[in-house]
Formats: structure tokens, C-alpha cells, sequence
């Protein structure tokens, strides 16, 4: 059997896919393959046809998988024989007649301007460092709209004071540049000049009041609190700040080309959506507002 191995390398090294993404591209891998053998014990990954991959498909749907759980499944063994073919380990695509289940379009979730005023213009944040620290970070993210993996990994010598940008590493560690306005810069400022009176042992701009770098949960846990103090959202999530950011940029004005190199989407396509958000709060004005709705 081809050693799988060297295709993760493939993922991790030349097509610079996060830690998580290969870990998820394995996990189908060993699912895909664990059903091959089920069928045939003898199975290899490399002389399976469409038939096998469409059988592994109705497995699981007829198990429970969402589509768009079994839609990234396709796109990692896609990503699979795309590799064994440019190798030359195969002639033929197996997955070039495998269509994706169709899937609904959430719209993303996000807060309204007036919730997100009061948080930063009345909420009183504790007078404690964790309290400033809280504060600084739901800003940087409203204002920059960043990833959790980008804040949590941003540090000091990428922020230009001078310019009024930083520079973030995003997906495929593909560096952006994001400029911030007068508020924000003032409270980095203030919150560096705390912060390094906790730790200077490194240069991760966020950090725990003991002085080591934030992590992904904790932010996590700043963000639901605090906006559950403005709004009752289900979904309250550093992803959901990043949504808020790009919807109010476009609510007021901003071209969805600056917005999808402000978020550093690959495509267009992606950045989209927020097209949609902005026709459905239309929508609902209209028919609130029109007699004739």
C-alpha cells in the first residue's frame, strides 16, 4: 500500500496546510480507507474506482455525516489522487465522477452596530489587567476582523504604530497586512505598557496575567462572555466578531474586493456571503417598512 505519509508531507510542506487541516486530511484518509477494507481486505487506496468512493459516500450519509462533513471528506481524497496523479502513480482521476451532496447556505452569524457601540462605549470592563487584556483583544478583532490563530499568534514587532498597520500570518501562512484606526492603536498602546510590565520574556502580544501567551480557549471564553453581555446571539464566537467586522464594512460603504483582502479570503467566492447578509437585513426592512409588503 502507498505510504500515506508522503502525501501528509505533501499537505504539511508544499501546500503549507495548518497543523489542524492535515490532521482532519488523515483522519478521512484512515476513515476512506477503513471502509476499503471492510468491502475488501486486501484494499488499496490507489486502484480504487468512483463506485467504491460512491458506496463510502452513501455509507455516510446513511450513517448520520451532514453534507458539508461528507463534502470535505471528497475534497481530501480529491486532494488525495490530485497528488498520486501529478506523481504518476495513477492515469485517471477515480473522483472526477463523484458530485458533492448539496448543502444549505447558513448565512453567518453576526452582531448588530448598536450591541457592539454599547460593549466598547458604556460596558464597564474590569479595572484589572485581564480586564484592559479582555477589552484590547474584542477590539482588535472588531476592528482588523483577524482569525483567533492570527490574534493569538500576533506579536508586538508586527505592529506598525507608525502606520497604523500589523501584519498577520493567516491560512497557508500567507502574510496581510491590516490597517487599524486612531481607538485601536490608543489601546494597544495602553495595553502594551501593562503588559510589559507582567512579561518580557517574549513578544506574543496577548498574554495571561502570569506572562505566558494567550491560548485559543481562553479567547474563546473572553469573547462569549462579554458579548453575551450585549446580545443574545446563539453563537458568540471569535468568528462571529470576524463576521460582524465584514458585515458592518459593508454595510457602510466598503468594496467586498478591500473587504475579502481585509479578512485574507483566497477568492471572492468566500467573501460573498456577506452579500447575502446585507440583501436579507434589507430584506427585512423592506417588509417591515413597505405598506405593500
Amino acid at each position: 500500500m502507498f505510504d500515506l505519509q508522503i502525501f501528509y508531507n505533501y499537505l504539511a510542506n508544499e501546500r503549507r496546510y495548518s497543523v489542524h487541516t492535515v490532521r482532519s486530511y488523515k483522519s478521512d484518509m484512515q476513515q476512506f480507507i477503513t471502509f476499503g477494507q471492510s468491502i475488501n481486505k486486501d484494499f488499496d487506496p490507489l486502484t480504487a474506482d468512483h463506485m467504491v468512493i460512491r458506496e463510502w459516500i452513501i455509507f455516510l450519509m446513511d450513517g448520520g455525516d451532514k453534507p458539508r462533513s461528507v463534502n470535505r471528506k471528497i475534497t481530501a481524497l480529491k486532494t488525495f489522487y490530485r497528488f498520486l496523479l501529478r506523481e504518476g502513480l495513477i492515469e485517471q482521476m477515480p473522483t472526477e465522477k463523484i458530485a458533492k451532496p448539496k448543502t444549505e447556505k447558513n448565512l453567518p452569524y453576526f452582531v448588530d452596530k448598536s450591541p457592539m457601540q454599547e460593549l466598547f462605549d458604556c460596558f464597564e470592563f474590569p479595572d484589572t489587567f485581564e480586564g484592559l487584556r479582555d477589552r484590547t483583544i474584542l477590539l482588535t478583532f472588531y476592528c482588523t476582523g483577524m482569525r483567533l490563530s492570527e490574534l493569538v499568534h500576533l506579536s508586538i514587532p508586527n505592529i506598525d504604530f507608525y502606520n497604523s498597520q500589523l501584519k498577520v500570518l493567516g491560512k497557508r501562512n500567507k502574510e496581510r497586512i491590516i490597517p487599524f484606526g486612531i481607538e485601536l492603536r490608543h489601546a494597544l498602546q495602553i495595553y502594551i505598557q501593562e503588559r510589559d510590565k507582567i512579561s518580557a520574556e517574549h513578544n506574543i502580544l496577548f498574554i495571561t496575567s502570569k506572562g505566558e501567551p494567550i491560548y485559543d480557549k481562553l479567547v474563546y471564553r473572553v469573547v462569549n462572555k462579554y458579548l453575551g453581555e450585549v446580545t443574545t446571539l446563539e453563537k458568540k464566537s471569535p468568528h462571529v466578531i470576524r463576521h460582524t467586522f465584514a458585515t458592518h464594512m459593508l454595510n457602510n460603504g466598503a468594496e467586498i474586493s478591500a473587504i475579502k483582502e481585509l479578512l485574507g479570503h483566497a477568492n471572492l467566492a468566500a467573501t460573498q456571503i456577506y452579500t447575502h447578509v446585507t440583501f436579507e437585513r434589507l430584506q427585512e426592512i423592506y417588509n417591515q417598512a413597505h405598506p405593500r409588503a
